[in-house]
Protein backbone atom coordinates (compact mmCIF):
# COMPACT_ATOMS: atom_id res chain seq x y z
CA UNK A 1 0.00 0.00 0.00
CA UNK A 2 1.36 3.39 -0.94
CA UNK A 3 1.58 6.30 1.48
CA UNK A 4 -1.15 8.21 -0.35
CA UNK A 5 -3.52 5.25 -0.10
CA UNK A 6 -2.62 4.73 3.54
CA UNK A 7 -3.25 8.42 4.24
CA UNK A 8 -6.91 7.80 3.31
CA UNK A 9 -7.29 5.64 6.41
CA UNK A 10 -9.06 7.51 9.24
CA UNK A 11 -6.37 6.57 11.74
CA UNK A 12 -3.83 8.25 9.44
CA UNK A 13 -5.54 11.53 8.56
CA UNK A 14 -7.57 12.20 11.72
CA UNK A 15 -4.59 13.14 13.92
CA UNK A 16 -3.30 15.52 11.25
CA UNK A 17 -6.75 17.07 10.86
CA UNK A 18 -7.11 17.40 14.64
CA UNK A 19 -3.74 19.17 14.82
CA UNK A 20 -4.77 21.57 12.07
CA UNK A 21 -8.03 22.35 13.88
CA UNK A 22 -6.09 22.96 17.10
CA UNK A 23 -3.70 25.27 15.25
CA UNK A 24 -6.60 27.16 13.68
CA UNK A 25 -8.17 27.60 17.11
CA UNK A 26 -4.96 29.06 18.53
CA UNK A 27 -4.53 31.39 15.58
CA UNK A 28 -8.17 32.53 15.77
CA UNK A 29 -7.89 33.12 19.51
CA UNK A 30 -4.70 35.15 19.06
CA UNK A 31 -6.27 37.12 16.20
CA UNK A 32 -9.38 37.96 18.22
CA UNK A 33 -8.01 38.42 21.75
CA UNK A 34 -4.29 38.94 21.19
CA UNK A 35 -1.41 36.96 22.64
CA UNK A 36 -2.13 37.69 26.28
CA UNK A 37 -1.87 35.20 29.09
CA UNK A 38 -5.20 34.81 30.86
CA UNK A 39 -5.65 33.98 34.53
CA UNK A 40 -8.34 31.41 33.78
CA UNK A 41 -8.19 29.08 30.80
CA UNK A 42 -11.20 29.40 28.58
CA UNK A 43 -13.11 26.90 26.49
CA UNK A 44 -10.70 27.30 23.57
CA UNK A 45 -7.78 26.16 25.71
CA UNK A 46 -9.67 23.12 26.95
CA UNK A 47 -10.77 22.13 23.45
CA UNK A 48 -7.17 22.56 22.25
CA UNK A 49 -5.96 20.24 25.01
CA UNK A 50 -8.66 17.67 24.27
CA UNK A 51 -7.84 17.70 20.56
CA UNK A 52 -4.17 16.99 21.23
CA UNK A 53 -4.77 14.32 23.88
CA UNK A 54 -7.42 12.56 21.77
CA UNK A 55 -4.79 12.02 19.07
CA UNK A 56 -2.74 9.69 21.25
CA UNK A 57 -5.00 6.60 21.08
CA UNK A 58 -5.65 7.16 17.36
CA UNK A 59 -1.92 7.35 16.62
CA UNK A 60 -1.29 4.29 18.81
CA UNK A 61 -3.95 2.36 16.89
CA UNK A 62 -2.40 3.42 13.59
CA UNK A 63 1.07 2.35 14.73
CA UNK A 64 -0.14 -1.02 16.02
CA UNK A 65 -2.10 -1.74 12.85
CA UNK A 66 0.20 -0.44 10.12
CA UNK A 67 3.80 -0.63 11.37
CA UNK A 68 3.96 -4.43 11.12
CA UNK A 69 2.28 -4.46 7.68
CA UNK A 70 4.05 -1.61 5.87
CA UNK A 71 6.75 -0.14 8.10
CA UNK A 72 8.30 2.30 5.62
CA UNK A 73 5.04 4.04 4.72
CA UNK A 74 3.76 3.93 8.31
CA UNK A 75 6.89 5.64 9.64
CA UNK A 76 6.44 8.51 7.17
CA UNK A 77 2.83 8.99 8.21
CA UNK A 78 3.75 8.78 11.91
CA UNK A 79 6.38 11.46 11.29
CA UNK A 80 3.74 13.61 9.57
CA UNK A 81 1.37 13.15 12.53
CA UNK A 82 4.14 14.07 14.97
CA UNK A 83 5.13 17.13 12.92
CA UNK A 84 1.52 18.30 12.74
CA UNK A 85 1.22 18.06 16.52
CA UNK A 86 4.44 20.05 16.95
CA UNK A 87 3.18 22.73 14.56
CA UNK A 88 -0.02 23.01 16.60
CA UNK A 89 1.96 23.30 19.84
CA UNK A 90 4.53 25.78 18.54
CA UNK A 91 2.43 28.97 18.84
CA UNK A 92 1.48 28.08 22.39
CA UNK A 93 5.10 27.81 23.43
CA UNK A 94 6.45 30.64 21.26
CA UNK A 95 3.78 33.11 22.37
CA UNK A 96 3.82 31.80 25.97
CA UNK A 97 0.07 31.25 26.04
Amino acid sequence: MSSSNMMRQPSAFLPVAMSLVALAMVMAHVAIFGAVREADEGAAAHIFQLLLIAQVPIIAFFAIKWLPRTPRQAVWILALQFAAALVALAPVFLLDL
